[in-house]
């Protein structure tokens, strides 16, 4: 019966061969981040609770414990933005990548004239523009472009990456033609972003509908709260409390499986 007592292992962030490469599956929050959060948080939790009790110090509670769960979640919803950038930004490697093999260029030079497109583009402090940096040092410090790749896979956390990268280290073991792997492998993510976007068309309905769905509760106490202190439904009697408890973890539980049945991936 020891499995019952197995603990979940603790995540460790995959460090970058020559160092300054971030692990994508960790978003490290800045002092802004924190206040923005906490700020949403807190307005959220203060409104909510408000409208539902009208009590004072149940509305400061709220709003401080919302503003501490509300951490998580925009660490989470920060991360996601961040790797859907960076498999935009990586489509557009891609682009430059076969451009350079193209007019005959080499692996290394294609790869500096990468670095050198892509920072015009995005500027030197995008995470595309910190990796291509790591990798063309890397090069020039004789470790594989192979290694290279397959470790910037393992911190971006993106499938596209970790297929390209196995795909080139096969295709250099093996001489095929590299210009012909990344032009191929572009078009895949190219085919794959554009399926993303109308999916997100189709359900943008649906996801607009959750919203409204979420904020009548709101609606409806208010228009409650206007009719005047004997609606026993506004008041604060112990069985209205747990039933207003039960409602507030319903709604969260549909809101949160509503977010999970349109966050829909390719």
């Amino acid at each position: 019966m020891a499995f019952f007592h197995k603990k979940e292992e603790k995540y460790e962030p995959v460090e970058s061969l020559i160092g300054g490469g971030d692990d994508y599956h960790v978003y490290h929050m800045s002092p802004q981040d924190r206040i923005v959060a906490g700020l949403m948080g807190a307005g959220i939790g203060a409104l909510v609770s408000y409208l539902f009790f009208k009590n004072v110090a149940v509305t400061i509670a709220a709003s401080i414990a919302v503003a501490i769960l509300a951490q998580g979640i925009y660490r989470e919803s920060r991360q996601k933005k961040r790797s859907k950038e960076l498999l935009l930004q990586f489509k557009d490697l891609l682009e430059s990548l076969t451009s350079s093999y193209a007019t005959g260029k080499n692996t290394l030079d294609s790869f500096k004239d990468a670095w050198n497109d892509l920072e015009q583009i995005y500027g030197d402090q995008a995470d595309i523009t910190t990796e291509l940096a790591i990798i063309v040092t890397g090069m020039e410090n004789n470790i594989n472009i192979e290694d290279l790749l397959t470790n910037f896979a393992q911190r971006s956390g993106l499938e596209d990456v970790a297929s390209f990268a196995d795909v080139f280290r096969v295709s250099l073991r093996q001489g095929a033609n590299i210009q012909n792997i990344i032009a191929s492998t572009r078009d895949v993510i190219n085919d794959k972003i554009e399926i993303e976007m109308e999916i997100q068309t189709i359900i943008a309905g649906n996801k607009n509908e959750l919203n409204i769905m979420m904020i009548m509760p709101l609606i409806i106490l208010v228009s409650l709260g206007g009719m005047g202190s004997d609606m026993t439904a506004a008041s604060n009697t112990v069985i209205n409390v747990v039933i207003k408890l039960i409602a507030l973890g319903m709604f969260y539980l549909a809101y949160h499986l509503g977010r999970k049945f349109t966050d829909i991936k390719v």
